[in-house]
């Protein structure tokens, strides 16, 4: 199944699919609202990605009221948080990785002190007295 940005439509069938004239599409690339992939020859191929991009900007000027520098506006925005949510999943991820790193170090902290420890058995007197505390033997 081809990815929603692959090209496939030439400029009649993805108006069509957009339910736009061929001038809107063109005035739209001039805009730089949309950007289709051209062939070799200068042809224009929309992908599915494209034409949702078409529909979404009919929505926004005929239902919403914005122009079309209004909709570039918050185009570029949307692409811009899109790319952060991006980011912020990638440092999400580096974030669960060290988690499980650290959680790795600590146990094996843990073990090496059941591997390091050794029971000491000293008289209660001898333990006071290594505290300071006098309990007046002297």
């Amino acid at each position: 199944m081809p990815s929603s940005k692959e090209p496939l439509y030439m400029i009649g069938i993805a108006a069509k699919k957009a339910k736009v004239h061929p001038q809107t599409l063109r005035l739209y690339e001039r805009e730089k609202l949309v950007r289709p992939q051209r062939t070799g020859g200068s042809t224009r191929l929309y992908s599915d990605y494209d034409i949702e991009c078409v529909i979404e900007i009919q929505h926004l000027t005929q239902d919403k009221g914005l122009n079309l520098a209004g909709v570039r506006v918050l185009m570029d925005m949307k692409e811009k948080a899109l790319k952060m949510a991006e980011e912020i999943k990638k440092y999400q991820q580096d974030m669960i990785d060290l988690q499980k790193k650290m959680e790795e170090e600590i146990d094996n902290v843990h073990k090496s002190y059941k591997n390091e420890l050794v029971l000491y058995k000293q008289s209660p007197i001898a333990l006071l007295k290594a505290f300071g505390i006098n309990l007046g033997e002297d």
